[in-house]
């Protein structure tokens, strides 16, 4: 029928959008509840002048997410100098020498510096792999090679890949395979994403036109 077809169609057009705006404005949300904690915290050490203050800036839409970006480009500003590298290893120092609190803070920060890089390869290679059985071929990304006592039992013909689940891709599995069982695929990371998010769906085009015959 002609109208379920237009709904269909009417549907794919905004369902994108819809998904983006809702994105959006959970972070949103979510910010401005963490500003808003803090906000109260900070009223209840304060006279009652400020406290007034501060409860009209919670009720201001969004203001959480500028002042988080105002802090993170402040942020990077100040570390972007050598002055801002003092202090930054002054406090990765305090840091690391807290109980318990190091470890977790440790481990973040590998993972973080890993990925953000610049200089690294970490989720900047798609990649074809057979998982979770032989004959059974998936997506996965470069997060590396195995290092220390690993690539001493393994070796050095190895590569460090990380295999996302669909439709959410933020829980996957890491895997330490032979660089022979894997294929790099010439489609973008954000195209290989896209194509596991909807699983299998929306075909990355410009890997389809440049594969090989």
């Amino acid at each position: 029928m002609p109208i379920k077809k237009y709904l269909l169609t009417g549907l794919l057009v905004w369902l994108p959008l819809a998904i983006t705006l809702w994105v959006l404005l959970w972070l949103v949300g979510v910010l401005d509840a963490i500003l808003g904690g803090f906000l109260t915290g900070v009223g209840a050490l304060t006279p009652d002048s400020t406290r007034n203050f501060l409860t009209q800036l919670r009720g201001i839409p969004g203001l959480g997410v500028v002042l988080v970006f105002s802090a993170l480009l402040v942020t990077g500003a100040l570390v972007s100098n050598v002055a801002g590298r003092w202090w930054l290893a002054q406090w990765d120092r305090l840091f690391t020498h807290i109980p318990v609190f190091k470890s977790i803070y440790n481990s973040v920060k590998k993972v973080s510096d890993t990925l953000f890089s610049s200089n690294g390869n970490a989720f900047r290679k798609a990649m074809l792999v057979q998982y979770p059985r032989a004959g059974s071929w998936t997506i996965a990304f470069q997060t590396g090679s195995p290092s220390g006592e690993v690539a001493g039992y393994l070796g050095s013909d190895f590569v460090s890949v990380y295999v996302p689940t669909t439709p959410n891709p933020t829980s996957g599995f890491f895997l330490m395979l032979p660089r022979s069982e894997v294929i790099e695929l010439r489609m973008s990371v954000d195209e290989a994403l896209t194509y596991v998010i909807s699983m299998g769906s929306v075909p990355p085009q410009l890997a389809v036109s440049n594969s090989p015959k």
